[in-house]
């Protein structure tokens, strides 16, 4: 059996299982309670708890999974992950220890159901290829393979440059800045010549239904976006999902989370959320 308190002493494990599998923070939360449900109903003992818990979490995402393919080949526009939005240096309490970045995350959900079970406990929680055999009812020669060519998969498509966090966090504020003062000319220095922006409204708000790309295109599209009259628009700079983002309020409520990919102090990605039902999660922290 798992009792309460070892539980909570692996909850931030199995959130971190169920947002990486799921990319959704109200989903892995309802999995996290699942995965107790069913643990706290076991009466044998459990030699393993940690990976009897991710093992029972791991299965709960893949069905989950299943059911979600059909819905996110209907979503209209480009999909993207729920953000965790923390303040900068928040430091302990939040669920982003070993943070994924949006991109990685978008990477992520180019992969198989089972690749991606493989790569986030392989890769991510550091369970052995034996371990994750176990826990998926597979060999152990298959699943060594299908983590090889996850791990391979995700390193081809992952950002190939990281830059410092202080920096991230110069450029996204002086981007910002160049924005709200309808500054085209400083948007474009601080853009690469071939980034991308994704925004992602669900068809619900007003977003790019396709991707934007190339410094010209991105910074027009941008400042249309800034433009439009807003009721009490404020902006806060915040973490997402560990990196440096920014959170627009609008009439004190969540309307957009924006995260910045940079090599060589310049943009070369820009994932931008609005769809309300994945921001509704931070409007119940803000209340």
């Amino acid at each position: 059996m798992i009792d309460a308190t070892t539980f909570e002493e692996h909850r931030r494990m199995l959130f971190g299982i169920a947002y990486r599998m799921l990319g959704s923070v109200a989903d892995a939360e309802d999995l996290v309670q699942d995965t107790w449900l069913r643990c706290s109903q076991v009466s044998t003992p459990v030699d393993n708890p940690a990976g009897y818990l991710a093992r029972t979490v791991t299965n709960l995402a893949l069905n989950r999974l299943t059911s979600a393919a059909a819905t996110r080949e209907r979503y209209i526009g480009p999909w993207l992950p729920e953000p965790l939005v923390t303040q900068p240096d928040a430091g302990e309490g939040v669920e982003l220890a070993e943070s994924v970045s949006l991109a990685l995350l978008v990477v992520l959900e180019s992969l198989s159901p089972l690749e991606r079970a493989v790569f986030v406990l392989k890769e991510v929680f550091g369970f052995s290829f034996k371990e994750i055999a176990g826990m998926l009812e597979r060999g152990e020669a298959a699943v060594r393979q299908v983590g090889r060519r996850a791990r391979s998969h995700v390193q081809a498509r992952r950002p190939r440059y990281d830059a410092p966090d202080q920096v991230r966090r110069r450029v996204t504020d002086e981007f910002l800045a160049a924005c709200l003062g309808g500054d085209l000319n400083r948007m474009m220095e601080l853009l690469a010549p071939d980034v991308t922006a994704w925004s992602d409204g669900g068809g619900k708000v007003k977003a790019a239904l396709r991707p934007q790309h190339g410094a010209d295109k991105v910074a027009r599209f941008l400042a249309a976006v800034v433009s439009q009259p807003m009721d009490d628009p404020q902006v806060h700079p915040v973490d997402v999902n560990g990196r440096p983002g920014l959170l627009l309020t609008v009439a004190g409520r969540p309307d957009t989370v924006a995260c910045a990919e940079i090599a060589d102090a310049r943009i070369t990605e820009i994932r931008i959320i609005r769809n309300p039902d994945k921001l509704r999660h931070l409007a119940q922290t803000q209340a």
